[in-house]
């Protein structure tokens, strides 16, 4: 991951991935698919420590040279400053961020609260800007590194139910935008991959019919499986990519061409 360009068959030893939320979800399919291609992994996590840890312990067993969890809550700048000097000072620094942290609310605006609108803003996005900040210095520092949000296509079209999440992955695609402008200079990717549904947790507060008609519209007729948008996070962080900045890149079966 240098400003010259690797081999196809280019793997990620011996570098460095922190994944975010990474506990469970595409967060976890992430950190394995870093693990299987040789990475070092940060297993973040904000509450569910023995879930991560047993992430930690899969991506050790696929490979990974070394795979260490660590709390944080990300909404927090004091929270994301403690982490980067606890991985400073273990000589942990991420050569890849992966911010795949995030929740959802469902509901109309009208009956969204202040707090909760805060809260979707601040796990999805002020925490963006909190982990480039503390870690986007050394990767320019370094003159390479990869930095790849976990977005949503809802960020793209908006959805109607979920004005908070939509505005907060809008938000998300400004700054990688903005942010792939800043740090091209040095050699260092910012993008974003833009799910559509993906088979995850954060579909159990939809019921079933709303499931349905929601797979119904999409052209391939299924959702994503975290492993797919795993591998799109996996191509955009190897060498061949390193000419590709700036996207939003979409994942969603043909549903938005």
């Amino acid at each position: 991951m240098t400003n010259e360009r690797q081999g196809s068959s280019a793997r990620l030893s011996p570098y460095c991935a922190l994944v975010t939320g990474a506990s469970r979800g595409i967060g976890a399919a992430v950190a394995r698919r870093m693990a299987r291609e040789g990475a070092g992994v940060i297993v973040h996590y904000h509450r569910s420590r023995e879930r991560a840890e047993a992430v930690a312990a899969e991506c050790l067993s696929l490979g990974a040279p070394f795979a260490e969890v660590a709390a944080a809550d990300v909404r927090l700048s004091s929270d994301i400053a403690a982490l980067k000097r606890a991985l400073e000072h273990a000589g942990r620094m991420p050569d890849i961020l992966v911010h795949a942290a995030g929740t959802a609310h469902y509901g109309l605006l009208e009956d969204l609260e202040e707090d909760e609108w805060d809260d979707i803003q601040h796990v999805h996005l002020k925490a963006a800007y909190g982990l480039a900040k503390r870690f986007g210095p050394t990767m320019s520092w370094r003159r390479h590194g990869r930095i790849v949000h976990v977005s949503s296509v809802w960020g793209v079209v908006g959805a109607a139910g979920e004005a908070a999440y939509s505005a907060a992955k809008g938000g998300l695609n400004g700054l990688t935008k903005a942010l792939a402008r800043e740090m091209a200079f040095a050699g260092v990717t910012v993008n974003a991959v833009a799910p559509g549904l993906v088979e995850t947790d954060m579909l159990a507060e939809l019921d079933r019919s709303e499931l349905e008609e929601l797979r119904e519209a999409v052209p391939m007729k299924r959702f994503a499986d975290p492993d797919e948008v795993a591998e799109l996070v996996r191509f955009l962080t190897l060498g061949d990519a390193g000419y590709i900045t700036g996207q939003i890149i979409g994942l969603t079966g043909g549903w938005r061409m």
